[in-house]
């Protein structure tokens, strides 16, 4: 379960926080394999408060000592239980709350590390990111009177180290001219799309030269070796252009001399990373169906010890022998594409508790039938309508009071159920009014 090996904690003080710690996250992921029933929030909440009371001593302990100090067991067991809990409180529909926000916060710093060190990434990866940090951040102030201090703490220095990294890879993406930004990004979608064909099951020399037709086309718009702009004069910031120019014609013809075979030393990471990429790619078509957010907490780890197993950032074989370039691009290529899953998955994530959802679902296809037809032209008499009414009706005779019971529960996300539930009826009335109108216009 610990990622990487990590050496046990130096301070005794240390040892019995550790001790309890891994009983809770014993708990946590009891309650996150038991699929017998949904999760509910008083399931969670007691050992929240478990694992801040551990933090607070925690921080007692370490007062004063030097924070730059390694991780040692009891850093990568804390992680685990604060990731944890935050895929349970999203898996409740606790989204919008501070634990929630954790999770998106190690997946977003991540992502920008590999973002980093990779060395290419387009301004709408940077906008998204940026989104989702303001996000996080609102969440924070929202919650700051409801948390523990020791959380908000530990979630502010997070999102002060994604904030530099972003600072830094915005600064770079500036130096670019505006006539050079898409050109920059096509290029950047070649460099993933060589690296997808190189790691699908069935090698497409076909679609590489497809890429290098397209990297010939950016080739022959130079002038004199230089991008140039409707002036004809040089435009700035073009070396970061043409030096990524120059790393997706080495790549594509990298890939075609392998046909997609990977150096047989690192075959087991391959095969382990293609399982998970493809894994979280079905995760990604079906979610709204069947994704558990606590199912992903099992990924992050698998990706989490491939990553960290690096030596200076390379990945290295049984002997210590470095992978030649080949094995370290799609290799990493392929933990950089998971993490991206998992990003998308959990900013996607709706408010609603998992008991919910099979309605939430229903009423979000619902409403994208009704919208298409509403955009098609609407119905041609409201007969047309009765399926769809009698659906939200049995919705809707499904609450009591208002509210949307699971047994005895109520459970969280009745605000979004209600709101979309409304949202489904407006339509429906809009369209059964257009109908209304024309009848009488025809009159």
């Amino acid at each position: 379960m610990d990622s990487p090996a990590v050496p046990a904690p130096l301070d005794p003080q240390e040892q019995p926080i550790l001790d309890r710690l891994l009983r809770t996250r014993d708990s946590l992921l009891l309650i996150k394999q038991d699929k017998s029933s949904y999760i509910k929030s008083r399931d969670v909440l007691p050992l929240y408060e478990e694992v801040i009371s551990e933090v607070e001593k925690l921080n007692a302990v370490r007062k004063g000592k030097d924070r730059r100090l390694p991780h040692n067991r009891l850093d990568y067991v804390l992680d685990d239980c604060f990731q944890l809990i935050s895929l349970l409180f999203l898996t409740v529909g606790r989204n919008n709350e501070a634990p929630a926000v954790y999770s998106l916060a190690t997946t977003v710093q991540r992502l920008l590390d590999h973002l980093e060190e990779a060395g290419f990434y387009s301004s709408k990866d940077l906008s998204s990111i940026t989104k989702t940090l303001t996000h996080v951040h609102e969440t924070i102030d929202r919650c700051r009177n409801a948390y523990s201090p020791a959380l908000l703490t530990l979630l502010e220095s997070r999102l002060e180290k994604c904030q530099l990294l972003l600072d830094r890879l915005q600064s770079d993406l500036a130096q670019l001219s505006p006539e050079l930004v898409s050109t920059h990004e096509t290029l950047v979608s070649i460099l993933r799309s060589t690296s997808a064909v190189n790691t699908r099951s069935k090698f497409s020399a076909s679609e590489v030269n497809g890429l290098r037709d397209q990297l010939k086309k950016i080739q022959d718009s130079l002038k004199d070796g230089n991008f140039v702009g409707t002036d004809g004069q040089p435009l700035p910031g073009q070396q970061n252009v043409k030096s990524l120019l120059e790393r997706c014609w080495l790549w594509t013809e990298t890939v075609l001399q392998r046909e997609g075979k990977i150096d047989e030393r690192f075959q087991d990471q391959y095969e382990r990373l293609v399982e998970i990429r493809n894994q979280l790619d079905r995760l990604s078509v079906t979610q709204a169906w069947s994704l558990r957010e606590t199912d992903l907490f099992g990924f992050q780890r698998k990706l989490d010890r491939i990553d960290e197993a690096r030596v200076n950032g390379n990945f290295v074989d049984a002997e210590g022998q470095l992978a030649d370039i080949h094995a370290q691009r799609t290799l990493l290529y392929l933990i950089r594409r998971s993490y991206a899953y998992i990003y998308a998955l959990l900013i996607s994530s709706e408010p609603v508790s998992e008991a919910l959802l099979p309605v939430y679902n229903q009423l979000q296809t619902l409403k994208r039938c009704l919208v298409e037809v509403k955009e098609s032209g609407g119905v041609a008499n409201s007969r047309e309508l009765y399926p769809y009414s009698m659906k939200l009706n049995s919705i809707d005779n499904m609450r009591i009071d208002g509210k949307f019971y699971v047994g005895s529960d109520i459970p969280e996300g009745q605000g979004s159920v209600n709101s979309l539930l409304a949202e489904c009826y407006d339509i429906v009335w809009e369209l059964r009014a257009a109908v209304v109108d024309d009848d009488d216009r025809n009159a």
